[in-house]
């Protein structure tokens, strides 16, 4: 019983901690996101449109700061029942090192579950209908004159795509088509196609025809249009790799290679996201560790400090370990796993010497 009730005493302060945390470094990053977009605010695209925006990109925000948020977040709640001497009190009373890190990892398992709601199934979706009410609003027209959007290759034809909706609509359709001598043969541009039956219908565009005699300019109202293009792949490749969930960057990683074309890129995140959860719980395995090891007796601020710190040297090396596996060759579950294991061993080593 008594144990049941610090367990929950501890979860609380941790909890709190990790709310607080995560909380400055998402406004901060919203601040940071929103300065950046004033500088494109163009056309339809005003501070109304930048601040949707970036509330839209706020899933993501919170979802790549579980990590860290909650190595800061254990530091400072452990770090305020050390510096009062609860800590020592519950060792007294006959709490373990152990009984305490796992009523450190109960509240942790939360936020963990919850990031993998928030990956799986909201960023994906937020991130694209943030992308593409910001093409839409910028108002850009032909492929060549836009900053923005999407490129895909079919065949001999190129296509570039301004905006992608997840509702299987598309604005700012541009279309080259090429024949076997890389000589163009069509261009066409319509305002919108919308996904019907296995095939699209454009609407409200334009196609110019070359040819030896000349050019001929057709305009359209609507238009079948065949390709193997479907929503669900543009969904896919409308989004960066660690924009995806784990289950199309599976997917899209196996029918890449399927395809003899690289997918090393989509690995990378793919391991990176299926790990999250372990390499939010080694980095709060090394939070309990310095508590009761190297920060038992230090300020609050040089514990929160050393957090900083070893998150941002924990990110460092797996950005650098992360294109490494891509230049070097050597597999990505390791540049991902590398970091992990590290963590993981100090932490257990620092609570074996406590103990």
């Amino acid at each position: 019983m008594l144990v049941r009730k610090l367990s929950w005493y501890i979860a609380k302060s941790v909890i709190g901690s990790i709310f607080m945390v995560m909380l400055v470094i998402v406004s901060l990053d919203a601040i940071s996101a929103l300065v950046s977009e004033l500088g494109e605010l163009g056309g339809n695209y005003d501070f109304v449109e930048a601040m949707v925006y970036v509330l839209l990109t706020l899933p993501s925000s919170v979802y790549g700061n579980i990590p860290f948020s909650s190595l800061v977040g254990c530091l400072i709640g452990l770090g305020l029942l050390a510096s009062s001497s609860e800590l020592v009190v519950m060792r007294a009373a006959g709490v373990s090192i152990s009984q305490i890190t796992w009523a450190v990892m109960k509240p942790i398992l939360v936020f963990i579950g919850f990031g993998l709601f928030l990956g799986e199934y909201i960023t994906p979706l937020t991130d694209q209908l943030a992308e593409s009410r910001r093409a839409i609003a910028l108002g850009d027209t032909r492929a060549l004159e836009s900053r923005h959007g999407l490129w895909n290759r079919e065949g001999n034809e190129f296509m570039h795509f301004n905006a992608v909706l997840p509702n299987g609509k598309l604005y700012g359709v541009t279309r080259y088509k090429f024949d076997d001598e890389g000589q163009l043969e069509t261009s066409s541009f319509a305002d919108t196609a919308i996904y019907q039956r296995e095939h699209w219908i454009e609407e409200s565009g334009k196609e110019t025809v070359f040819s030896e005699q000349g050019t001929e300019v057709h305009e359209f109202t609507l238009r079948k249009w065949e390709t193997e293009l479907s929503p669900d792949l543009l969904n896919i490749l409308v989004l960066p790799p660690d924009g995806l969930s784990v289950q199309s960057l599976f997917s899209y990683s196996k029918y890449l290679t399927q395809q003899g074309l690289e997918s090393k890129e989509y690995r990378l995140a793919f391991w990176q996201k299926l790990l999250q959860p372990f390499i939010t719980a080694s980095l709060v395995l090394i939070a309990v560790s310095f508590i009761f090891g190297p920060l038992r007796e230090v300020t609050m601020g040089f514990r929160v400090f050393t957090g900083v710190v070893v998150g941002i040297v924990f990110r460092t090396v797996q950005d650098l370990l992360g294109p490494a596996s891509l230049v070097f060759g050597f597999p990505p579950l390791v540049a991902v796993g590398l970091p992990m294991l590290f963590c993981f061993g100090i932490g257990i080593l620092l609570l074996r010497r406590a103990n």
